[in-house]
C-alpha cells in the first residue's frame, strides 16, 4: 500500500476516492439534502452513503449519476468530471494507471494519481527544482543525493517516470503550472555545474509555455512565509471544486483536503509570490545564475 491510502478492513479509501466523496459531500449539503435522503435514491443505506462521501468505498458511475441528478447538477461536464475521477480512481485500485508500473514513485504514486486529472498546479519549493520541471540528470543526482535507492536500476525506473509526468505541460490538454522556486535551489549544484546548466535551460525553455508561470524568490527577498515548508495545490475543473493540497516530508506524505486547509495555503502561496521576482525578472536572475555557471 502506498502512502495517501488508508484501509479500514477490507475497504481502501485513496486521496482520489476521498476528494470525489467530498465534493459529493458538498453538492448534498448544497441541495440542502441528508444522508437517508441520498440512500434512498440509490435504494441503499445511510451507511452506505457515509462510506462513499468518506472514500471508503469505490465509487458506480449509476450511482453518481442518481446523485448528480437528485442534487441538483445539471452541467454536463461536470457530472462527467465526477465519473472520469471515479473511473481514474478505480483504475488505481486495479492498479491500471501507468504510474502503477513504477513501485520506485513510492508514496509519490497518489500525487501523480491526482495530477493526471489535475487542470492547474501551484507549487512551492525552496530546496530543489519541481518535478515537472527537472531534467532527467537533475532528476538522477536528487535521488542518488537522497540516498534512498541501493540499486541504479531502480533509479533510473525512478527517473523515467518522473519525467513521464511531464507531458502533462504539453499534451493537447495541458496542465496549467504555477511554480515559485527558491534562489537557493538554482544556486544548489546538484549534480555538479553541467547538470545545473543544463536544468536550468530547461526552466528557461518551460518559462516560455503559454501554461507555465515561473517565479523566482531571491535572496534579497528576505523572511518570507515560504520558508518552513514546501507545497503543492492541485486543482481540477469545475468551479467550487476543491483544491487539495501535497505537502512530503522526509518521513511521511501529507494531504490537506479540507476547504479551510486549501485556502490557508493559497493565501500563503499568493504572499509567497509577493515576495517572487516578476516573471520576466525571474527568467533574467535564472539566465544570469546560468551564465556565473
Amino acid at each position: 500500500m502506498t502512502e495517501g491510502q488508508f484501509t479500514r478492513g477490507s475497504r481502501v479509501s485513496t486521496v482520489l476516492a476521498r476528494k470525489l466523496g467530498g465534493e459529493l459531500l458538498r453538492l448534498r449539503d448544497e441541495a440542502g439534502l441528508t444522508q437517508p435522503q441520498a440512500a434512498e435514491a440509490l435504494s441503499a443505506t445511510a451507511a452506505k452513503v457515509a462510506k462513499m462521501e468518506r472514500g471508503w468505498v469505490p465509487f458506480r458511475d449509476p450511482d453518481i449519476r442518481i446523485l448528480c441528478d437528485l442534487y441538483g447538477v445539471r452541467d454536463a461536464k461536470a457530472v462527467e468530471r465526477l465519473l472520469n475521477l471515479a473511473k481514474t480512481d478505480r483504475e488505481r485500485r486495479k492498479a491500471k494507471g501507468w504510474w502503477n508500473h513504477y513501485p520506485e514513485l513510492r508514496s509519490l504514486v497518489e500525487y501523480v494519481a491526482l495530477e493526471d486529472i489535475a487542470t492547474g498546479i501551484r507549487t512551492w519549493q525552496g530546496a530543489f527544482v519541481p518535478g515537472l520541471l527537472q531534467t532527467p540528470d537533475y532528476a538522477r543526482a536528487l535521488a542518488i543525493g537522497n540516498a534512498d535507492w541501493d540499486d541504479p536500476d531502480e533509479i533510473e525506473r525512478f527517473v523515467e517516470a518522473k519525467i513521464a509526468r511531464q507531458a502533462k505541460l504539453t499534451d493537447g490538454d495541458s496542465l496549467g503550472l504555477w511554480a515559485i522556486v527558491g534562489e537557493g535551489a538554482l544556486r544548489q549544484l546538484v549534480g555538479g555545474r553541467d547538470v545545473m546548466r543544463e536544468q536550468l535551460a530547461r526552466l528557461l525553455e518551460a518559462s516560455r509555455l503559454p501554461n507555465v508561470k515561473l517565479q523566482v524568490v531571491p535572496f534579497l527577498a528576505g523572511s518570507h512565509p515560504g520558508m518552513t515548508s514546501a507545497f503543492s495545490i492541485v486543482s481540477f475543473a469545475e468551479p467550487g471544486a476543491m483544491d487539495v493540497v501535497y505537502m512530503d516530508t522526509t518521513s511521511s506524505t501529507l494531504w490537506l483536503e479540507s476547504e479551510s486547509d486549501a485556502a490557508r495555503h493559497i493565501a500563503t502561496f499568493e504572499r509567497i509570490a509577493r515576495s517572487g521576482l516578476a516573471l520576466r525578472d525571474s527568467a533574467a536572475l535564472i539566465e544570469r545564475i546560468r551564465k556565473e555557471l
